[in-house]
């Protein structure tokens, strides 16, 4: 499905397979983009995501803008533990004043996550186990895939099976000095020997800032190889990691699991 509203300004949510919308913000000034996720189905709604606690008036402007009211969110889904995607979950968890909400994370995240809301609220937390890593809202259907230590040991990623969408987390992110939603790689980058030269001559190339970020963010290449091993199974058309920009061509997403696969210097095998 090609993206919707692919040129539309950022100062709006924007469709990004059916029913999903980012509802992030063009960060101008930093270089980590941090996107958060709505899924939309029929009257309910799941939050992915959610973001930092200053990012939270601008991620609730947007998610009323598509026409869902914080009443109608079923679940906030946490793939780990950093306050760039959990800072905001006390607001969250205020403003839906939702009696069938739940925070859904992983056991070993948990434990961390309940110290972002008051003690009385903590009974919100459930584990992606006990949901049998399956989560069912509506016709729409959520799988859980474990990536542990990818990077933190909760870590795991969320799978759309209707739109064969993967909510990677920090997988697949990036540090961009040029940042955009979407990311299409050409035919000259699979077979590229050196991404700082760029064979088109083009002033800028996404895939080194890619690589760095998971030299610096994922503990050690097995981590990541493991992850990818994960990843690779699935019959994925796009993947929505929480940094950086949306993948959503086949042979990009197929190219970039392999390289992750094999990369090296990644973490404590750097030293």
């Amino acid at each position: 499905m090609e993206p919707k509203n692919h040129q539309q300004s950022y100062d709006r949510p924007i469709e990004i397979a059916d029913k999903i919308f980012w509802v992030g913000f063009h960060e101008k000034l930093s270089n980590l983009h941090c996107n958060p996720y709505l899924m939309v189905e029929g009257d309910h709604a799941v939050v992915i995501d959610a973001g930092s606690r200053p990012d939270f008036a601008v991620v609730m402007m947007k998610i009323l803008q598509t026409g869902i009211a914080p009443e109608q969110i079923l679940a906030l889904i946490y793939h780990h533990v950093d306050p760039d995607l959990c800072g905001s979950l006390s607001n969250m968890v205020d403003i839906c004043n939702n009696p069938e909400l739940i925070v859904l994370s992983e056991p070993n995240n948990n434990m961390f996550i309940s110290y972002y809301i008051e003690q009385e609220k903590r009974a919100l937390l459930r584990s992606i186990d006990d949901h049998g890593l399956v989560f069912n809202f509506g016709e729409r259907t959520l799988r859980f895939f474990k990536t542990p230590y990818a990077h933190n040991a909760g870590s795991f990623v969320t799978y759309d099976t209707r739109t064969k969408t993967l909510f990677s987390s920090d997988l697949f992110g990036s540090l961009s000095r040029q940042w955009e939603l979407f990311v299409e790689l050409e035919d000259a980058c699979y077979v590229c020997e050196d991404y700082d030269r760029c064979i088109k001559r083009k002033k800028y190339c996404p895939l080194p800032d890619i690589f760095e970020f998971h030299k610096k963010v994922m503990p050690s290449e097995k981590a990541l190889r493991h992850a990818m091993d994960v990843i690779k199974k699935l019959d994925i058309e796009m993947i929505a990691p929480q940094h950086g920009s949306i993948f959503n061509k086949k042979k990009d997403i197929d190219f970039i699991i392999k390289k992750l696969g094999s990369l090296q210097g990644v973490g404590i095998d750097a030293f």
